[in-house]
């Protein structure tokens, strides 16, 4: 794992990091300098996920600005104030933006607890509006959109191939697509007659999961034609030049690149769903357990810590013909 550099004071309130820049609250800077390098480990030190990082920090900014404005002090917040914000935010979002809005509130104070600025958490009694799902929001493509949307893509150039070649990754490993984009060639390893994928998921850890013959295909009709069966070190996703198809850079491909490509290869085909990224591991889970899959294999294939996460992705009791419909006889 490689060094982190430590955060440099630049300006009053600031503090710099080697990739970020974050803005220490009022009210977190007026208990001096220890107090805010505290504040900033929270995020550098704390939180591997950079959108979770992200979305934490903005959370936090939120909720002390809004102290500010009261004259709160840190010292000074109660459990009714946390409790407050959290009612004034949920009159203008979402349940699940205020469940996270207070996550990052009731950690941030934990580990200044830790770290001795504060000696109470003001936000452990408050409770979150509840919110449970049963189903997920991810646009799922049925077996025949996305036959549609792999047949549209071509097969002419390596770039061509190699779009086929992720959306093959994503659907029948349920990969994340930032587990199939951090892959290597190494991590293609053969096994018996085919391969085993080495994923890198979340928290550092890796998934290995069978290669399905379809994907295999895929894989092999992409490498062959970018060459890269060799470079063992090398991406497995790398980016290509948009004036040129044929060229593949070293570069790997960032997740916001993937979406475009995806969302550019689906109106190709004629397909206007809201797809993104995460569709094609929902795609790939609905499909495996509407062919009679177990939903414990799923959840393994799919690296879920949960059962119920791995349900969330199972979309066969939408499915709802006319047919259906039409058994409604009065």
């Amino acid at each position: 794992m490689a060094k982190t550099q430590l955060p440099a004071v630049t300006t009053p309130g600031t503090l710099t990091t080697q990739t970020d820049t974050y803005i220490v609250p009022a009210l977190i800077a007026d208990l001096g300098e220890p107090a805010a390098w505290r504040y900033v480990e929270f995020f550098t030190a704390n939180i591997r996920n950079p959108n979770t990082r992200r979305a934490y920090a903005r959370a936090c900014t939120r909720f002390f600005a809004w102290c500010e404005d009261r004259g709160l002090t840190l010292t000074t917040i109660r459990p009714h104030d946390v409790a407050t914000y959290i009612e004034v935010r949920g009159q203008s979002h979402s349940a699940p933006d205020v469940k996270q809005q207070l996550a990052a509130v009731r950690m941030m104070f934990d580990w200044l607890i830790t770290g001795q600025v504060v000696p109470l958490n003001p936000a452990a009694a408050v409770r979150g509006p509840k919110h449970v799902v049963k189903t997920g929001k991810t646009a799922v493509l049925d077996p025949k959109e996305w036959r549609k949307m792999i047949d549209a893509i071509p097969t002419d150039t390596v770039r061509d191939l190699r779009d086929r070649a992720l959306i093959s990754t994503l659907t029948y490993s349920f990969a994340r697509i930032n587990a199939a984009l951090k892959m290597k060639v190494e991590d293609l390893r053969p096994k018996g007659a085919g391969w085993q994928l080495r994923l890198h998921e979340k928290g550092g850890k890796h998934h290995e999961m069978p290669c399905h013959h379809a994907l295999a295909e895929a894989l092999r009709a992409y490498i062959d034609a970018a060459g890269i069966a060799e470079d063992r070190k090398g991406y497995l996703f790398c980016t290509s030049p948009g004036h040129n198809a044929a060229l593949l850079l070293e570069k790997p491909m960032a997740q916001a690149d993937a979406w475009r490509m995806i969302r550019r290869r689906a109106l190709a085909a004629g397909i206007n769903a809201p797809i993104g990224n995460h569709s094609f591991r929902a795609t790939g889970i609905t499909a495996y357990l509407a062919n009679g899959g177990a939903l414990e294999h799923a959840q393994e294939m799919a690296a879920h810590e949960s059962p119920r996460t791995t349900k969330l992705y199972d979309r066969t009791k939408e499915r709802l013909t006319q047919q259906e419909v039409e058994r409604i006889r009065l």
